[in-house]
């Protein structure tokens, strides 16, 4: 075999070298590709995650200063509600000319706070008042009259005896006296139904002006001046069936929803201290007034009613509290804790840390903390981390992280 025939049997095909060298050519760039895309995939539910809004519940932290009562048995929520509150109308149908009550304004018992076009309700009373004083002048007549037919009666009957007229006579003026005094009764009773026309009138006329039911403050104005105002509701909106409400503010006290599992702790005269959420720092004393005797199927909660026995200009309705529910003879106050309370649900483990989170305008910050081992009914004490007023995240849902994006779910009425 000569030289040059051993050279192309040393030569490679160049299809043969194409089959063998491709597959492994070609991988790192199909395994570069799925990499990408699982990178693209990754970054795209990350954005997703980050910006889709979570609808979460959220609670207020409170100063342990505040929040935890070394003779509290229990702790609850709830709201400041008013025990007495109207909303004021008239009891008849007529239009306003005249609104005397603002937002804000106090008012006292029998004060005037509307009125009413009353001009058709005053010629009604004139007229009724007319026609009682006309039953009276003719009740005066049949009156008179019945005592001119009781004389001629009686004269007759001495005339008859005498033989000087017929007993036909003396009869026919005892019928004349019988008739007068039919009539007279008539009369009378035609007075009595003048007189209550005339006093239903007068009522009606009185309608007219629209009175405070008791004192207190008016926290709405419903009515204006030209509009038609009616104690039944009318459809279309056009007709008004209220000019305002109004509270009586010393008639506030405080509704709160208990677990079904503890509430055999409470019982009526029980001493409490309230805190509302506006002014944490601030106790309120208060007193248990009654439970309720009925249970909330929904929420497995059973209403107490709670006295404030300090009454505040500040302490108006709706506002919201927490109640802690004292023992009847608080044993001697330990040290202060210091530090923030916040309910147990809200501290969360996630890969090894404890967080709470944290609202941050429209979304959450993930915050490390470290809780004490001291439990005050459903909170836990942070000593430090967060501080009083903060909101944080209750029950955290476990597809929050830090930096996303939140809405608030709306409180249970």
């Amino acid at each position: 075999m000569s030289d040059s025939d051993l050279l192309n049997a040393l030569k490679i095909d160049r299809g043969q070298r194409e089959d063998e060298d491709g597959p492994g050519r070609r991988w790192p760039w199909a395994v570069a590709a799925a990499i990408v895309v699982l990178a693209v995939a990754s970054a795209a539910a990350w954005y997703m995650l980050r910006h889709h809004a979570i609808t979460v519940q959220t609670a207020a932290a409170v100063s342990a200063a505040t929040g935890a009562d070394a003779g509290a048995v229990l702790q609850a929520t709830g709201y400041v509600t008013a025990r007495r509150q109207a909303t004021v109308s008239a009891q008849i149908t007529g239009t306003l000319t005249a609104v005397l009550i603002e937002e804000g304004d106090h008012v006292k018992r029998d004060q005037v706070l509307a009125r009413l076009d009353d001009r058709g309700y005053k010629a009604a009373l004139d007229a009724a008042a007319a026609q009682a004083a006309a039953a009276h002048a003719l009740v005066a007549q049949y009156r008179a009259q019945l005592a001119q037919d009781q004389r001629d009666a009686a004269r007759d009957r001495t005339l008859a005896a005498q033989g000087l007229v017929s007993n036909q006579a003396a009869e026919q003026t005892r019928t004349l006296v019988d008739t007068a005094r039919a009539q007279l009764l008539a009369q009378q009773r035609q007075v009595v139904a003048a007189d209550a026309a005339a006093d239903q009138a007068r009522v009606n006329f009185n309608y007219t002006v629209v009175r405070a039911p008791f004192g207190g403050i008016v926290t709405t104005k419903d009515a204006q001046v030209g509009e038609i105002i009616s104690p039944l509701s009318a459809g279309g909106g056009f007709t008004r069936t209220g000019i305002g409400t109004i509270v009586d503010m010393d008639s506030l006290e405080v509704d709160v929803d208990v677990s079904e599992t503890y509430i055999g702790r409470v019982h009526p005269d029980m001493p409490a201290e309230a805190v509302l959420d506006a002014y944490p720092d601030w106790k309120i004393p208060a007193h248990v007034i009654a439970i309720v005797p009925t249970a909330d199927r929904g929420k497995a909660t059973i209403k107490v009613r709670v006295a404030l026995e300090r009454k505040d200009p500040r302490i108006v309705p709706n506002m919201g509290v927490r109640v802690s529910f004292l023992e009847e003879q608080p044993r001697q106050p330990a040290a202060t804790p210091a530090g923030t309370l916040v309910p147990a649900t809200a501290i969360v483990n996630r890969a090894g840390q404890t967080l709470v989170f944290v609202v941050d305008g429209d979304r959450v910050r993930a915050r490390a903390v470290r809780p004490a081992a001291q439990r005050y009914g459903d909170l836990r004490l942070v000593p430090t981390d967060v501080r009083s007023g903060e909101l944080v995240v209750v029950a955290p849902p476990d597809e929050l992280q830090d930096g996303s994006r939140i809405t608030l779910k709306e409180p249970s009425p």
